[in-house]
């Protein structure tokens, strides 16, 4: 649902004509209707449109598409039902080549606009799977009075309402067909409309369902749900607070894993852990960062922002000792409990603030021949100022948002590394989130 202006008597009425030049970070065609910008819903780059007026604002309008007067090549039929409703892809009428560069774009254009640099090489984009990759996932949960109905899904474009979904294109499969039956399920309990979300998390032989309750619920519905998880094959859990309050209501015992196979390992996760969305880009994300580091059997490798030791694991097959820092203590047991079953011995993991000094810490002591840092999307700055006095000859910098790459990337060429090259990876595909992987190597390391 657009947002709405607060003087509606004061829009254009009638369609308006506008080229679209470009396309905006959340996947928004980009016009100028007298020097003024307008964000354009369902426009894509060098197409003619009509557009209709939804918000106009002091520095830029809103509008959506009306009519498509000259379509772009790019432009195809979006494959689900709610993508004009549905926030929860965005790019689904843009071909999935294009919108991996234009991904490509929006990282190249945030490391000149904003770190006023340029990598010396642009790495081919790793691609994947479009539908059906997602393994995580937040599922809102509401009882709409006013139609009578539950819903759950993702939440309408740019609105706090939730959409009326049927099905999702890009959910695992094992999830993204069974949103009537989870509808069903939660509009016959007795606390229906207590449960406001389900978090998701799949592995690769198993699906796990978290149910965040708001009250404890009777024997019946327990019931319920354990015959729900019986019926699909899934594990079912409650959340009745915090994250450390997840209890198992079905099966009796269960667990999460997937698998790394180039490298002979199992990772294990709980439904809650942070994990990679996209399995296969995963997998061919880990090659890259192998491949980038080269790294040899006697080097000493720093892996920040570890988590459950999704690189650690595999770069301790190639490296002579390997160190994973992490922020959540239980992630970093999670990351020893993974190194133990896998039979690694050469890593070691801690827990540590990396937004904080890290002189006082044990393990900072120490010299590292490679670092990789997967930091969340608000970067690493405070942990880059620092890494140089580790000495390490190679840092491998993988991002989820592309403009803390680009401020945190202008940081490390600043102190003394070079920017060899940068790509992205189709992590997300039919969003406008930018995954990418940045190299950077030291001076004085160059032939």
């Amino acid at each position: 649902m657009p947002r709405c202006s607060r003087n509606l008597k004061s829009l254009p009425q009638e369609p308006v004509p506008a080229h679209v030049e470009s396309l905006n970070h959340d996947g928004r065609g980009v016009a100028h209707i007298g020097g003024k910008a307008v964000f354009i819903e369902g426009a894509l780059p060098g197409e003619e449109v009509l557009f209709t007026y939804v918000v106009q604002r002091k520095r830029y309008d809103e509008g959506t598409v009306a009519q498509i007067l000259k379509p772009s090549p790019q432009r195809v039929t979006p494959r689900c039902a709610h993508f004009n409703i549905c926030g929860g892809c965005s790019l689904q009428h843009m071909d999935a080549a294009a919108q991996i560069e234009a991904k490509q774009q929006v990282m190249l254009d945030n490391l000149r606009q904003i770190g006023r640099i340029e990598p010396e090489q642009v790495l081919p984009p790793l691609r994947g799977p479009h539908w059906g990759y997602r393994r995580r996932a937040r599922l809102g949960v509401k009882f709409v009075i006013k139609k009578d109905k539950l819903l759950v899904g993702f939440r309408e474009k740019r609105s706090a309402l939730l959409a009326d979904l049927d099905h999702c294109e890009v959910l695992h499969p094992s999830v993204g067909g069974l949103l009537p039956e989870l509808r069903a399920l939660i509009a016959g309990l007795e606390s229906y409309n207590l449960i406001p979300q389900i978090e998701v998390a799949v592995g690769d032989e198993a699906t796990a369902l978290v149910f965040r309750n708001l009250a404890a619920l009777s024997g019946s519905d327990l019931e319920r749900l354990r015959q729900f998880g019986e019926a699909h094959g899934m594990q079912i859990y409650l959340q009745p607070s915090g994250p450390e309050s997840v209890t198992l209501v079905w099966p009796a015992a269960a667990s999460l894993s997937y698998r790394l196979p180039d490298y002979g390992l199992e990772l294990f996760f709980s439904p809650t852990d942070f994990m990679q969305v996209n399995g296969e880009i995963n997998r061919a994300m880990i090659a890259r960062v192998i491949g980038l580091l080269d790294l040899k059997p006697q080097e000493r490798m720093l892996d920040l922002f570890c988590g459950l030791g999704n690189f650690t694991l595999p770069l301790a097959r190639h490296a002579g000792h390997v160190t994973g820092v992490e922020g959540d203590a239980k992630l970093v047991q999670r990351a020893r409990d993974n190194a133990c079953l896998n039979g690694i011995h050469n890593a070691e993991f801690y827990a540590a603030d990396l937004s904080l000094d890290l002189a006082q810490q044990p393990w900072a002591e120490q010299r590292f021949d490679k670092i990789l840092l997967d930091p969340p999307r608000t970067g690493a700055l405070e942990i880059v100022r620092q890494l140089p006095v580790f000495g390490a000859s190679r840092i491998i910098y993988v991002s989820c948002n592309p403009a803390t790459l680009a401020r945190d990337a202008q940081e490390l060429v600043q102190r003394g590394y070079r920017f060899l090259s940068a790509g992205v990876m189709d992590m997300f595909p039919h969003t406008t989130h930018v995954e990418s992987i940045a190299l950077f190597e030291k001076y004085e390391n160059s032939i």
